[in-house]
This record gives C-alpha cells, sequence and structure tokens, in this order.
C-alpha cells in the first residue's frame, strides 16, 4: 500500500499575496493576523483602525475564509461599504460578498427573514425617531395627558425615557428616578403610556430602532434553531466602534457568535461620547470579561497629527478616571505648539478666527481644511455674523438630515402607507395634508380603513367624507390606483407621489422650488433601490444626509469652510481646528459638573475635538461671555487652563494700533486684531 503524506497548511506570512508586514506596523499585524478566539482592538484616535479592519478582512478572506461567512458590523452602512471596497480593492472581488452593515441594518435583515417566528408579517415597517416620537405623543393624547394642568413630559421626553430604559436595561422607574426626577410622582403613568406604545406597534405592524435590537435578541433566545443557523453562518464577527455600543448590542454579538466564538471588536474607548444615545464606554472596558480569552491589542502610533497636537490630547486624557492606558505617538513632524488663545469678548474671538482663516487662505490652504469646532449649535452664531461680513463661505453640520425634513417625510408618508396600511403614524401626515381634515377625521378615515367595510386605499368612498375634501381624497384614491399598477419600479412611483405632493408643497412653503429641488434629486437616486421596502427601510435606518435647503449655493465658490458641533465632527479631520467658546459651562457643561461619569465623557468630548487637527490646533474662548441671561466674566475650561505652556502656547490679542506698546519681554505668542 501506498502512503502519501499530507502537510499541514501553512497560513504563514509566506502564503499571502498581500504584504502585510510591509504594510502595516507591529500592532496592526497582530490584530490583523489574531488567530481564533475574542480579540479587542483598542484604537486611539488617528491609529488607522479602519486600514486595520479591512487588512483583517483582506487577510480573513485569503485565507480561506468564505466571505459570506464574515459578519462586519459598522456605525454607519456607509463605513461597511467603504471599508468592502478597499478590501476589494486590496484583494479582490471576494470582499464584496462579506456581510457588512450597522446592527440596525443586519437586525431588520434577520428579523424579515423570520418575521413568522416573532409574529410579525414581512413587510413590517420601521419607524425612524421622529415618526417615533409622534406615535408616543398620539398615545399621550389619546390617554388625556397632552392638556394636564400639571407638568407632564413632552413626547421627546417620553421617547428618550423608553429608549434608556430598553438599551440599558433599565426599569422605567430606575430611569425617570436617575435621569428625570422631576417627573417621578408621574412614573406609573409613565410605565402605561410605555406599555401603550409597546402595543401599539405590536397592532400596526411598526417597529422602532431599539425594536430591531431587541426583538432579534429574542428571536435567538427562543429560537434555537435560528439561533445556531444565524451564529453557524458568522464564522468571524468583526465590530468597529465599539465604544459605542450598548449592553443590548454586546447580547447580540454573543448571540451572533455562539458557536464559532471568533469576534474581534475595535474601537476607543476615550472617544465614546454618545451617552445620550444610550451607549456605554464600559462596554470596551467591560469587554475581557464578557469574552473569555480575549486579547486585547492596543494600537497608539498616530499617522494623522503633530505630536505637540498628540502630547496636548495625552494631556487631557489623563483627566479620565475610567479608561485603557495608552499613550499616543507618531514619527510626524513635531510641528508647532498648539495655542490658547483668550479674546476680551465674543466678537474679537470671530475677529481673530476670520482673521486667522484668510491669513491661512493666502498660505495656500483650501478653506475646507479648516474647521471650527463648538460643543453646542448656537456657539457659533457669532463667528457665522463675522464669516458673512467677510465673504467667507462656510457648511454647517449637526443639523438636521435631508430625510428628516418635513417635505421628504411628506413624500415617504404615501410610501409608507402603501407598503403597510396599518401605519397609523404615515396615514395621519398624508390625510392631514388636505385642508379641512384634521387629526379626529383623518383617526376616523384610518379607522373607517381599517374595518370590514373599509378600504384604506380608496378613503374617499367614506359614508361620512365631506364635500369639502372629498374631491381631495378621490385624488388621493387616485394616486394609489397608480402606484399599486406600478408595483415593481420604485423610481415611477416616487416620481408619482412627488407630482402629487407639488400642490401641497407650493401651499405650506414659502421655500417650495428648494424643497421640490431636494424631491427631484431623491427621484433620481431612487433607481439605486431594488424594491420599495428597501428604500424606505434604508433611508430610515442610514438617513440621507444633504439638502438643497441648507447647501445650494447661489453662484460658483470655493469649497467652504467647515463649522461642526464636536459630535458631528467625529472621524473627521482637517489641517487646522479651532475650538471656540471653550469654557467652563459648556466644556465641561454645567450639567456635568457634579457627576463623575459624565465629566469623564466631557473629558472624552474635548479628546475627540483636540484629535481632530493634523498640524495647528487653537483652543479659543471670551473672557466676557454674552449671553441671553446677561453679560458675565468667564473660566476657560478646567481641561486646558492647568496645561503646562510647555505643551499649549498661550496667545495675547491686542489691537493693531497698540502693538508697539506691547511689552516685548512677554512670553505669549502675540496677535494684532486688525478692525
Amino acid at each position: 500500500m501506498k502512503k502519501f503524506v499530507l502537510s499541514k497548511d501553512d497560513h504563514s506570512q509566506a502564503t499571502y499575496s498581500i504584504p502585510y508586514s510591509d504594510l502595516l506596523n507591529d500592532a496592526q499585524l497582530k490584530a490583523v493576523l489574531h488567530g481564533a478566539g475574542p480579540a479587542l482592538v483598542v484604537a486611539g484616535a488617528g491609529t488607522g483602525k479602519t486600514r486595520t479592519l479591512v487588512y483583517r478582512v483582506a487577510r480573513l478572506v485569503e485565507s480561506g475564509v468564505d466571505p459570506s461567512e464574515i459578519l462586519l458590523l459598522t456605525f454607519t452602512r456607509r463605513a461597511s461599504y467603504e471599508m468592502l471596497q478597499r478590501a476589494s480593492q486590496i484583494l479582490d472581488e471576494r470582499c464584496k460578498r462579506v456581510e457588512g452593515g450597522t446592527f440596525h441594518h443586519y437586525c431588520s435583515k434577520l428579523l424579515h427573514m423570520y418575521a413568522d417566528a416573532i409574529g410579525y408579517p414581512e413587510n413590517f415597517t420601521i419607524m425612524d425617531v421622529s415618526d417615533a416620537m409622534d406615535a408616543v405623543q398620539m398615545i399621550r393624547k389619546r390617554s388625556g395627558f397632552a392638556g394636564n394642568k400639571q407638568r407632564f413630559p413632552k413626547k421627546s421626553a417620553l421617547f428618550s425615557i423608553f429608549s434608556a430604559s430598553v438599551n440599558k436595561r433599565r426599569t422605567i422607574r430606575e430611569i425617570i428616578e436617575e435621569q428625570y426626577s422631576q417627573f417621578v410622582t408621574e412614573t406609573g403613568a409613565i410605565e402605561k403610556l410605555f406599555e401603550d406604545y409597546r402595543a401599539y406597534k405590536e397592532a400596526n405592524f411598526v417597529m422602532d430602532f431599539d425594536d430591531l435590537l431587541v426583538k432579534t435578541r429574542d428571536l435567538l433566545h427562543e429560537n434555537a434553531d435560528v439561533r445556531l443557523k444565524v451564529a453557524s453562518k458568522n464564522r468571524h464577527v468583526l465590530v468597529d466602534e465599539y465604544q459605542d455600543t450598548n449592553l443590548l448590542q454586546t447580547e447580540l454579538i454573543k448571540l451572533f457568535t455562539s458557536q464559532h466564538g471568533n469576534v474581534m471588536a475595535v474601537g476607543d474607548d476615550a472617544q465614546s461620547i454618545y451617552s445620550f444615545r444610550g451607549a456605554d464606554h464600559k462596554n470596551m472596558l467591560r469587554f475581557p470579561g464578557e469574552f473569555e480569552g480575549t486579547t486585547v491589542i492596543k494600537l497608539e502610533e498616530n499617522f494623522r497629527s503633530t505630536q505637540r497636537i498628540l502630547d496636548v490630547a495625552n494631556r487631557v486624557l489623563e483627566e479620565a478616571k475610567e479608561k485603557f492606558e495608552k499613550k499616543l505617538f507618531t514619527h510626524n513632524p513635531e510641528g508647532d505648539l498648539p495655542g490658547l488663545v483668550k479674546a476680551a469678548n465674543m466678537n474679537d474671538q470671530s475677529r481673530f478666527i476670520t482673521q486667522m482663516i484668510l491669513n491661512l487662505r493666502e498660505q495656500g490652504h483650501e478653506l475646507n481644511d479648516i474647521a471650527v469646532l463648538f460643543r453646542n449649535g448656537r456657539d457659533s452664531f457669532d463667528l457665522e455674523v463675522m464669516l458673512n461680513q467677510k465673504n467667507i463661505p462656510y457648511v454647517k453640520y449637526g443639523g438636521q438630515k435631508f430625510t428628516e425634513a418635513a417635505h421628504v417625510k411628506d413624500v415617504l408618508a404615501h410610501l409608507r402607507v402603501l407598503l403597510n396600511p396599518k401605519d397609523t403614524i404615515s396615514w395621519n401626515r398624508v390625510l392631514m395634508l388636505i385642508d379641512g381634515i384634521g387629526p379626529k377625521t383623518a383617526e376616523e378615515l384610518f379607522l373607517w380603513g381599517q374595518g370590514s367595510t373599509g378600504t384604506p386605499y380608496s378613503p374617499h368612498t367614506a359614508p361620512y367624507a365631506s364635500e369639502t375634501y372629498k374631491r381631495q381624497l378621490k385624488a388621493l384614491s387616485t394616486l394609489f390606483e397608480r402606484l399599486m399598477k406600478l408595483e415593481g419600479s420604485v423610481t415611477e412611483q416616487l416620481r408619482e407621489v412627488v407630482d402629487y405632493y407639488s400642490v401641497f408643497c407650493k401651499k405650506r412653503f414659502d421655500d417650495h422650488p428648494k424643497r421640490m429641488k431636494d424631491l427631484e434629486t431623491f427621484v433620481d437616486i431612487s433607481g439605486k433601490y431594488s424594491s420599495l421596502g428597501k428604500l424606505i427601510e434604508e433611508v430610515a435606518l442610514d438617513p440621507i444626509e444633504a439638502t438643497a435647503i441648507e447647501t445650494e449655493a447661489s453662484e460658483k465658490d470655493e469649497a467652504p469652510l467647515i463649522l461642526s458641533t464636536i459630535h458631528s465632527a467625529k472621524g473627521l479631520e482637517w489641517h487646522t481646528v479651532f475650538l471656540i467658546q471653550c469654557l467652563d459651562g459648556i466644556l465641561p457643561s454645567g450639567y456635568a459638573i457634579d457627576d463623575e461619569v459624565q465629566m469623564d465623557e466631557e473629558v472624552r468630548l474635548l479628546y475627540v475635538a483636540v484629535t481632530r487637527a493634523k498640524e495647528q490646533l487653537f483652543f479659543t474662548y471670551p473672557a466676557l461671555f454674552q449671553s441671553r441671561y446677561g453679560d458675565y466674566f468667564s473660566n476657560p475650561s478646567r481641561f486646558v487652563k492647568d496645561i503646562s505652556e510647555k505643551l499649549l502656547e498661550p496667545w495675547l490679542l491686542i489691537e493693531e494700533h497698540e502693538r508697539g506698546e506691547l511689552n516685548t519681554g512677554n512670553k505669549a505668542e502675540t496677535k494684532a486684531l486688525k478692525s
């Protein structure tokens, strides 16, 4: 008998077509070549976490893992798409077969696939936050709390309480006592509203974002066969931005990886700044305990900023109490010292920034490579006036998304009810566009349409339809007839709705030409959606950002300066960054000062702002702060005022005519302000 000895498969570096060791530093390489079992990659700002994930995907595929058995969970759908595109360019087209998306997208896919197991029809619809709050408000009114003499939480507060309870796995009572103590006497009523809200969603076959996570967890917990199918398919799970996850998402990861146990979480606990969305930075700190045998890998080499900017970032992070210890370093040039600029007042602060921006522009820097960051949108109002005076174009981030605009939501509501005739909130929006129809009539028409004698898509046939609006109801019924005939063509269906809606748009909005331009653009891009259900789902889960109302330029101009809240700036970078209103009471917030947990998040917020800068960084603040409550003398942020001048250089602003009077022995950097 002949024998043939099979050699052991060699997955060493030599078997790969990609020279990983030449392209990655030691820490990145360790993460990319990690074998089986859980791993936590603590990736400091600018240390190449995305690059590491991209090469990790490529390495797994190149080593023989079926791409469809890799799950990449990211904070946005766009992030996963771009990572898989990059992986495909590095390796080959196989990487595009990796399952990529957000937690909510992946959970939605599973729930549609196993809808029968959760008692929902496959065509259930997803409510965005705005629609969910409208549903809460409707239930609030029905329960008689809308006109209460005693103060009762508004819909936004109620929805925040409900969502916090779900994501933090705490009772409604605990959330109220900890965060909304002013409403503690209304706890029983709020608990009842929560149950009514849940019942409403079940009855109308709709889900909010939290339901997608909860119902997926319950589906996998309660159905062993489904859990086995899902977990068996997920041979490797990669999770980006792990610092922005919550306890519920940790549960889901455990369920997704329950067969193979191969999970790699990548994130930076020092950039966890979304606790108001339910994110828990302790999720990263707990990871090694939650997943037994975790390998912890730290990425500390920064490729973005100069060392002097990183020195300030490291110093800021020393203020945090709970964290993974890490120290950012770089092989970039040392660079200029960041500046701490004290202005006499807010006007001088704005003058300094605009003059510096114009100087940088003259030095050859593009306006869109300069950013002004701030805590709240209102913090930039004074600066915006000055920018307009100096004719400096700018764009401001942190505002309304395209799909949150009223005209877009109106159009989407017509498509949502076509997909799910039980969607009460969307029906209300559709019907109340019509003159003469208010909330009461809209509800009556909806209930009639759901009854045994009613037809939801023919509201004009309702026996009590008034002659004052019957003609418009007939037009609505005709629209639905046309939409059903066009089933399968998303673009044509959307075009029909936009044409129908144009009359209402002109009557409702003074700026209707810009709003109609938005809708025309929406029609143009709708062809990328394979079905009406996909369009509805994806614009809810991954809202389109731009809108002509805010961004349309009156004439061609250079790319604009960036104004942004710190939260909206996360993940971005610029040559020069100005952090304005760097004051105690703003950063940190006055509401956080007596709470150690919140103060830690304030430190992390400042750290995020600092690490956006590549070469120049300025902290600015006015000595005299003007607000609607009056003027008062301010203090610089406690996080920066004690930083050594060796790390953070003070700047002195003087008027141009005073320059000769300045003491030349002063160590402070000087800047003459022009009128």
